[in-house]
């Protein structure tokens, strides 16, 4: 049990360091152009892999939902990833890949199992411009100590998740409690988030909260953004909370991190006094542990916008009260 929470410190900690580790698997023939691509997500994400267990279908279930399973005493939905994304498995349905993903637990089922390999966030591009899939979030690059290159197709489980479970990832804007934020007037949140259906989703939260956005896609994209903001204001004679009231960003990003991102700005004497807020899919005590160590303002798991709005309210609040 030491063992295996040292490995989960050590894998929490390289988020510290704009790093993370990917889990590497396959789904079988891509019924599109009949290739076999390597897919992967963050190990973080990952509870366990388990051999294929008794899948109970249920009722009114279509794919790719096959039915749920009991793993541990805990009943869960299990996903039939390659029909998810178009792909036909060659020797079948072999593991369930356990994962706890946005407050909620699932099961994938996959073909097989690669690799784990360990990564900078700046090997993983963005993957929107260049892969015609809408379940694609990123590429990572990757490269063995025989110098042969590979790709990896990182998936967008928000994504998946949504399409499968529209009803669950609803933004209630309603819900939202507090309608008056400390921002100045003409301040505008910088929002980074990869995943297509995240940033939809934190644009429908953030619009019902009064809050002018300016999305970004990546975490490298958002720091060089927030750098030419800042610029413009010290040619004006303003302060950077002039022109931008809030950062919201997520965790997990092609090209930079948001632990990155965030230690960026606290770094900078000229940014800290900007709130940060972090919004994740990544939950759990060591994320919260890294917020604090990297100076952010608030940290809320994804997706509750009425939490999101709470947090959201008390960060400007402090900042604007400090």
């Amino acid at each position: 049990m030491d063992s295996f929470q040292k490995d989960i410190d050590e894998r929490a900690n390289l988020a510290l360091s704009n790093k993370f580790e990917l889990l590497l698997f396959r789904l079988g023939v891509s019924q599109h152009d009949s290739k076999s691509e390597l897919y992967g997500i963050n190990v973080f994400k990952l509870r366990e892999i388990v051999p294929m267990q008794k899948i109970n279908r249920a009722a009114g279930m279509v794919s790719p939902l096959l039915g749920v399973v009991n793993i541990r005493d805990q009943i869960m939905p299990v996903i039939d990833l390659p029909a998810a994304l178009g792909c036909t498995p060659e020797t079948g349905l072999n593991l369930l890949l356990i994962t706890e993903y946005a407050r909620s637990t699932q099961a994938f089922a996959v073909e097989a199992v690669d690799n784990i390999i360990r990564l900078d966030w700046s090997q993983v591009h963005t993957a929107e411009a260049g892969v015609n899939s809408r379940n694609i979030t990123s590429i990572a690059s990757m490269e063995d100590e025989n110098g042969n290159k590979d790709l990896a197709l990182v998936l967008d489980v928000e994504q998946i998740l949504y399409d499968i479970i529209p009803s669950g990832r609803n933004v209630d804007v309603e819900a939202i409690k507090e309608k008056s934020f400390a921002l100045k007037p003409g301040a505008v949140a910088i929002v980074a988030e990869d995943s297509k259906v995240a940033r939809s989703m934190l644009e429908q939260g953030l619009k019902g909260m009064g809050i002018p956005t300016q999305m970004h896609t990546t975490g490298l994209e958002a720091w060089e953004k927030i750098q030419s903001i800042a610029a413009e204001a010290k040619a004006a004679g303003q302060s950077i909370t002039d022109r931008i009231g809030l950062v919201l960003t997520d965790i997990e990003m092609p090209e930079m991190d948001g632990f990155t991102l965030t230690r960026n700005i606290k770094n900078e004497a000229t940014l800290k006094q900007i709130p940060v807020v972090i919004h994740s899919s990544l939950s759990g005590s060591a994320n919260e542990d890294h917020v604090r160590k990297v100076g952010a303002n608030g940290y809320v798991a994804k997706f509750d916008v009425a939490e999101l709005s709470e947090v959201i309210h008390k960060a400007l609040a402090d900042v604007a009260g400090s």
